[in-house]
């Protein structure tokens, strides 16, 4: 994959910042009385793994005015060498604007983790085009992946028609568009046909989607895998042919790719994943990992197979460099992995978990 040369960023995320509260000791909700506080999306966390490893990353947001939230997350923003834009928004009454609060458990041993989304009055449904310059971001700046999530997407009619236009001004000044479908039905009520034609119109000039057999039926209306058959190799095979069916539906995409994922308990998973490039397959077939916490794993995935495009990587390394990033997600307490080098994370793909010293 060829990417434009003459760029200040090397990957773009818009998002709508919030926090994730989680119980001390892997507790449940309903029984603590303390919590750690993060700030959170998911866009950053995919962003995360290339700012940990040195890449210029932008996130375009927007901020409650005068909010000790919003500080909070500008400086965790800061302290993930990423740089931001967006307009303050002014919170009005107390019944006004504010940042999204998760208050998750991440379970553990066979207690699954249970989150609950809080987003009443959420100021990242505000994202508008007319509060950015995408002829100064994409023409002057220059950025050589822009990444789209489904959950900006269909967060608001706002937010729908801004990822809209940065995937047109993406297409427009010749970036790369990654889009992760991430389909949430709550999302999604009322507005199914709407969003259906926007998610098809981003999917159209994407270079790289990923997503899983409920985000390719239910957003582009794409037939999943097919039913039959028994075992790893059978269901490999029938993701593969919704792949299939996704690159014959979409052809403008060069890259597709889906994790696999089996629960044995909430601290062990078998992790994998399916990548087609061009024309050539390349598969991880699921293997064990311990999971200290599961949120972010995904956002991991996408993270490091983008870092793989962005520096060149021969395409075999970029879904091997993705599932390692997602397993070590699972590890940090965050909902996203901060890699202190590349080192760490091909030693979790080559499964040396030894002392180095």
């Amino acid at each position: 994959m060829e990417l434009k040369n003459n760029y200040k960023y090397a990957l773009l995320v818009p998002t709508s910042m919030g926090v994730r509260i989680t119980p001390a000791n892997g507790q449940p909700v309903h029984c603590s009385d303390t919590f750690k506080m993060q700030a959170t999306s998911a866009e950053t966390n995919v962003a995360s793994i290339a700012s940990y490893l040195g890449l210029p990353v932008k996130v375009l947001t927007t901020f409650v005015k005068g909010s000790p939230i919003a500080q909070f997350i500008k400086c965790n923003l800061k302290g993930r060498n990423m740089d931001f834009e967006g307009p303050e928004i002014e919170q009005g009454d107390p019944w006004g604007y504010r940042h999204q609060f998760n208050i998750a458990d991440s379970g553990i041993g066979s207690r699954g983790p249970r989150v609950q989304n809080d987003r009443a009055g959420e100021v990242g449904r505000t994202l508008n085009v007319k509060d950015f310059d995408l002829d100064r971001i994409f023409g002057v700046e220059g950025v050589q992946v822009v990444h789209l999530s489904g959950l900006i997407g269909a967060l608001s009619p706002e937010t729908s028609n801004f990822c809209l236009q940065i995937a047109r001004a993406a297409k427009k000044y010749g970036t790369k568009i990654a889009f992760d479908l991430n389909y949430r039905a709550s999302f999604w009520k009322g507005r199914e046909n709407e969003l259906h034609d926007i998610f098809s119109e981003i999917a159209s000039v994407s270079d790289i989607l990923v997503g899983n057999e409920e985000d390719f039926q239910l957003c582009l209306g794409i037939d999943g895998p097919e039913a039959g058959g028994e075992g790893l190799a059978a269901k490999i095979d029938s993701f593969k042919e919704m792949i299939s069916r996704v690159k014959k539906a979409f052809p403008n995409a060069s890259v597709f790719a889906t994790t696999l994922r089996q629960v044995i308990s909430v601290n062990e998973h078998l992790w994998g994943a399916i990548m087609l490039e061009g024309q050539n397959w390349h598969v991880v077939e699921p293997r064990p990992i311990n999971v200290l916490d599961r949120i972010g794993g995904g956002d991991g995935f996408v993270g490091g197979l983008l870092y793989g495009i962005l520096r060149g990587w021969e395409p075999e390394k970029w879904v091997q460099f993705g599932w390692a990033s997602g397993a070590l997600a699972t590890t940090f307490l965050t909902d996203y992995a901060q890699p202190a080098d590349e080192d760490m994370v091909w030693s979790i793909w080559q499964g040396n978990a030894r002392v180095k010293r």
